[in-house]
This record gives C-alpha cells, structure tokens and sequence, in this order.
C-alpha cells in the first residue's frame, strides 16, 4: 500500500468548513486578505465611490499635529491592520516633528502588504524604524507586550467596523490588556450616512468590490481545491439600518453543488442562497463610546473630517 502525504490545511479550514455547513452560511473576511485581495483593496481606496480613505486621510492632513500632541511624545506607533500603510505617513511625520526617533510597528496578515508598507514608509519618512509584525489577530495581540516603553495603537480606516459590537468590545479589551500605563489607541470609524452615499461604497460602478469579494471564493478554489464557478455568484451589498451596518453577501445565482476536497465537503446552495462575507459597521458617537468603555478604555478626543462622514478618536486606559 502506498502511502498518502499529509498536507496540512490552512489555519482557516475548520472556519470555512462551520461556515458554509451552517445556515445562514459565511466566510471569515479574514480570507479577503491573500496577495491578490489586498492589492484588490488598495485599487478600491482609490475608487471614487470610497469616500472613507479620502475622508479619514483629510483628518490626519489636518490634524495629525494635534493627534501627535495629544498621544504625547517619547512613543512607538504601532498599526493595527496596517496593510500597506498608504494613510500612515502623515501621521508619521508629525510624531517626527516631536521626537528625534519614532519606531514603527506595522502588523497585517499580508506579508506582501508589509513589505510595501515598509517601502513606503522608509522611502517618504526619514528617521522611521520600520519593524513589520506578521499577526492573525485570531491569535490574540501578545506582540504588543514586547514593543518597549509608550506606544500609541492605531487601528484605523473603521476595520473596527467589521466587528458586531460584542466582538468589537472583546477585541478592544484583548489589546487594552496588553497596554500599560501611558499608551493610547487612536480609533478610527466610519459614520452613521445616508445611504445614497454608503452602498456605492460598497458596490462600485467598475466592480473591483465584486472582484474583492469573490477573490474568496479563488482563494479556496486554489487552496482548498473547491471548484466554486465565480460566474455563478453575484455580489450584493445592503443596508441594514436597524443594526447600523452595510452587510456583504456572495449570492448564489441558481441552485448547485460545490465541491471542497481538502475539507472533504460538498456544499448545496439554493438559487438566490447567500454567502454573508462582511458587515461595516457605521457609528454614532454615542455607540463609539459603547464599545470603548467596556473594554476599559476612555474617549479623551475625536477629529472629524469637514462632512463629519468620519471620525478618529483618541482612547486612555481606564
């Protein structure tokens, strides 16, 4: 008899296997994040459609001086989720202005994302000591409890927003443990619109979201060996205003069955089933103030772009 060589499977199998046997069925975001999806989502930043970087990136043209001072000097800058840090610099250069040396963490799941954001960071902002961490946040945020002395976390461009409030509240108390004295979280988060001005966000005209959101279903085909038809699924975005979030969907154009040999699993899907992929969140900031507290942090500031379609707000430890 000859023997089968063992592959094991990705961190996520066992994720995509509850999800897509439950009902209704899911993907962890998560999975948006491979080399391809990133480079999807830096394209989106771009769109005309999606105000959110633009708007979070005026706040911290304008304000960043202020933002520095009030996260103090003598600080390491440590990204949550910090893709290819495009906004970050900005940032960057004013906590430059106010101490000699400023090291920063960048951490994202993407290896590829951090050596751009390491390039970038090193090529516009002299006197920055890039020190890339690669993290699941899955796994929990005990990197922070080696970054030395003050630090300010940023977790920026309303990611926070892809959390239901109980597990935004759980996150923020995970990264409030690994805090000490004197550090700081700059938040940032999207706001409560109309929706005329939030789905085309999320469903723009040249369909690069689409391409973002069924870069899932590539990523298990190639890695899973799943034989998912990305023609056989449509995109779809809503808003759900009664729980203040766009929800993202994969929806199934008729009724097929979808192989996944890795998970030895095959999936039924109804016409017009769906797949939820993400929700985004948008707040009020009397619902900001929700999830801090819990998590033992205190509100101490908020930035608002000129339209008030964002927000950044600086956090103390409780």
């Amino acid at each position: 008899m000859i023997a089968r060589e063992l592959v094991a499977l990705p961190a996520y199998a066992e994720e995509v296997r509850e999800g897509l046997a439950s009902y209704p069925k899911s993907l962890p975001c998560k999975l948006f994040y491979d080399s391809n999806g990133s480079a999807l989502f830096e394209e989106i930043t771009d769109l005309p459609e999606y105000y959110l970087t633009r708007t979070e990136l005026e706040i911290l043209r304008e304000r960043s001086r202020e933002i520095a001072a009030a996260a103090g000097s003598g600080t390491s800058i440590v990204e949550l989720g910090a893709g290819t840090a495009a906004k970050t610099c900005t940032l960057l250069q004013a906590f430059l202005r106010r101490q000699i040396r400023v090291p920063y963490f960048p951490v994202d799941i993407s290896v590829t994302a951090l050596n751009e954001a390491r390039e970038r960071v090193e090529e516009e902002c002299p006197g920055v000591t890039v020190r890339p961490v690669v993290a699941d946040f899955s796994c929990g945020f005990a990197f922070l409890r080696d970054i030395p002395g003050r630090k300010v976390a940023l977790y920026l461009g309303s990611s926070i927003g892809n959390f239901d409030p109980s597990a935004a509240i759980e996150m923020l108390a995970t990264i409030r443990q690994q805090l000490t004295d004197g550090d700081a979280l700059l938040l940032g988060t999207d706001l409560v619109k109309d929706q005329s001005i939030l789905l085309p966000a999320y469903n723009d005209a040249k369909g690069v979201t689409e391409q973002f959101n069924k870069n899932m279903l590539c990523r298990l085909n190639r890695e899973l060996g799943a034989n998912f038809d990305l023609s056989s699924f449509r995109h779809v975005a809503l808003w759900n205003p009664a729980k203040s979030r766009i929800e993202i969907y994969l929806e199934s154009l008729h009724a097929q069955s979808v192989n996944i040999d890795a998970l030895s699993m095959r999936v039924q899907f109804a016409h017009s089933e769906r797949i939820h992929t993400e929700n985004s969140y948008k707040y009020t900031l009397p619902m900001v103030a929700e999830i801090l507290k819990p998590a033992g942090f205190e509100l101490t500031r908020t930035w608002f772009d000129h339209r008030k379609w964002f927000a950044l707000h600086l956090a103390r430890l409780r």
